[in-house]
């Protein structure tokens, strides 16, 4: 059965114009504290509240989304994003920098649930691909929008941002057309309880499993992209070099997504677990070891194997749990990664007992120690679009 490309690409569309949107606030949190004389701490309540907002929230937005058939999450998500935050240039006080990065952080939080369920509704027997394609829209925008914000404010002037919520708006309403209407989960008649034993009661034990591989995944290559750009400012890089390194260790993971997706269609999910994080352990090694100009390469090669699996895990969930698509997804893209975020705080506080180098060397290991927990998972049967957790049901 073949993919509908065209609300394929209409979903990774809308993933790109909403995280493209979210990835302005963090670049400019340096010139927020110039301006608005902001303190750590007040910086680290709006990192903190931007990232819950967006990403642990999002099973709400999930639950919410498979009881009713709108587009209200689909269009509204990336609508706020569009509109909230370039206003955070113009913000006159901390209060309402706060609110303006409040309402677009929770932009983010209703497109990603709903759109990631669609794939699989559209996919046909291209589950893989398709959802690394979508995974594809949020990872580039995640790549290209801190350089695009950054060179604009550094042409035009920080109170210059709201004029680039014209380019979403344009997208957004390009997407009016484009966007069908989810198919629903058919749980509208359940409770919050009942919907929960409905979509995961006979199979949430192979859930939590995938959600907790998920969520290690996340906690390293979260606390590598955070404290990277000090690492190697520490070692005398350019800001620039540091924005090109960070940049391509994100759209290599933009990258070995497709590719993981497209293979996983032939070979099963399992396979490409193992193989990407036996070798992001070992890549990252060398990231934190290479001299000069390799470190470019060693960034591409890190974020390629470290970040290959994000799709599948969506993928293989949703197989698992087709009852509950939107809900799912916000459990494996929405709070895996927000609580894998939420925890680099820890890394940090480790690297000012230890340094970051001996932090980074100890969380690169967790991808390599994470083979254990996918020796368990349940085999997905290649090019069929769906799992077999007979085996699973037996174990238990």
């Amino acid at each position: 059965m073949k993919a509908d490309l065209k609300v394929i690409l209409a979903l990774s569309l809308v993933h790109f114009t909403g995280d493209f949107y979210a990835s302005f606030f963090t670049p400019l949190l340096p010139l927020f504290v110039a301006k608005l004389g902001l303190t750590l701490t007040q910086v680290g309540f709006l990192a903190g509240l931007s990232r819950f907002l967006a990403f642990v929230v999002q099973p709400s937005a999930g639950y919410i989304a498979d009881h009713y058939r709108t587009r209200f999450f689909l269009l509204g998500g990336p609508l706020l994003a569009t509109v909230f935050m370039p206003l955070v240039g113009i913000a006159p006080s901390f209060l309402l920098l706060l609110l303006f990065v409040s309402l677009g952080s929770i932009g983010v939080s209703m497109f990603h649930p709903t759109s990631a369920a669609m794939v699989s509704q559209h996919a046909g027997s291209h589950f893989g691909l398709s959802m690394s394609l979508f995974n594809l829209g949020g990872t580039l925008a995640f790549g290209l929008g801190p350089v695009f914000i950054a060179f604009f404010v550094q042409s035009y002037g920080l109170e210059a941002t709201p004029y680039t919520m014209v380019f979403g708006l344009i997208l957004t309403a390009f997407l009016v057309r484009l966007v069908p209407l989810p198919a629903g989960e058919g749980l509208k008649h359940l409770g919050f309880m009942g919907s929960i034993k409905e979509a995961f009661g006979a199979v949430w034990k192979p859930i939590l499993l995938i959600w907790t591989i998920m969520f290690l995944r996340s906690f390293a290559g979260q606390a590598f992209m955070t404290f990277l750009p000090i690492y190697y400012a520490n070692q005398g890089f350019t800001l620039a070099s540091i924005g090109v390194i960070v940049s391509i260790f994100t759209v290599a993971g933009a990258v070995s997504g497709v590719i993981a997706g497209h293979l996983s269609d032939r070979v099963g999910a399992k396979p490409i677990f193992y193989w990407s994080h036996a070798l992001a352990t070992p890549s990252l090694y060398l990231l934190l070891l290479s001299p000069g100009q390799m470190v470019y390469l060693s960034a591409f090669f890190s974020g390629f194997f470290l970040m290959a699996t994000l799709p599948l895990g969506v993928t293989l969930a949703q197989e698992i749990a087709p009852k509950g698509r939107s809900m799912v997804s916000s459990l494996m893209m929405g709070l895996a990664w927000g609580t894998g975020g939420m925890m680099t705080p820890l890394a940090g506080k480790l690297s000012d007992m230890f340094s970051i180098r001996p932090v980074l060397a100890c969380l690169a290991v967790i991808p390599l120690l994470s083979v254990l927990l996918i020796a368990k998972l349940p085999d997905r049967k290649a090019g069929a679009g769906r799992v077999s957790v007979l085996s699973q049901k037996k174990g238990e």
